[in-house]
């Protein structure tokens, strides 16, 4: 006999009768709160999103957006900033402005993409109007601690989140349904960039 080792008969729960009280069913989840003009750019951008799953992520090999339902999130609000932080990264794709993506999940370039998309998402958020309950500035300064020897990567970052941002808004101006003619304003935006 090993010590420690106890040994229990166990049913599945379908198996038992009676007991439906002890696993309830899951509340459903209460209604979208809709912010038109967060909706509209989201859906101007024609990017890949796909609703689902528990985490929200941007996929830059097969160039798609995942997010959890917006009734997912303990506020709402939070989804419109995690859309946009996400389509902050998707800015960054070759097809586009062309970031460094090579360091996905960890390390310096990791922590560097990490800053331009929580800034492009605070930029894009402030001129929406969506002032999201996560606060920007303390997600942020986490990502600071990785970069304290280079004391000019905020300063990059922001240059590059404002790009994004720029990118992300220039897709306002598009008819609606037609992303391929907001992405043809890329060049207008990469020419006003530039100056």
């Amino acid at each position: 006999m090993v010590p420690l080792l106890k040994r229990f008969t166990v049913f599945n729960l379908a198996q038992c009768e009676g007991l439906d009280r002890l696993a309830p069913e899951p509340a459903p989840l209460p209604e979208r709160q809709i912010i038109p003009a967060a909706e509209a750019l989201i859906d101007a951008t024609g990017a890949d999103f796909r609703i689902g799953g528990e985490r929200a992520f941007y996929a830059p090999g097969p160039d798609f957006i995942q997010v959890p339902p917006q009734p997912a999130f303990r506020e709402q609000i939070n989804y419109y900033r995690t859309c946009f932080h996400e389509l902050a990264h998707w800015t960054g794709h070759r097809a586009r402005l062309d970031r460094d993506l090579s360091g996905w999940r960890g390390g310096p370039a990791y922590a560097r993409e990490e800053l331009v998309a929580e800034m492009g998402s605070a930029f894009v958020c402030a001129a929406k109007g969506v002032v999201p309950t996560v606060r920007h500035a303390d997600y942020l300064g986490s990502w600071l601690d990785v970069l304290r020897e280079d004391n000019r990567a905020i300063f990059r970052a922001a240059s590059q989140a404002s790009k994004a941002a720029d990118f992300l808004l220039a897709f306002e101006g598009a008819p609606e349904g037609q992303p391929a003619a907001a992405r043809q304003s890329h060049s207008s935006v990469q020419e006003r960039i530039a100056a």
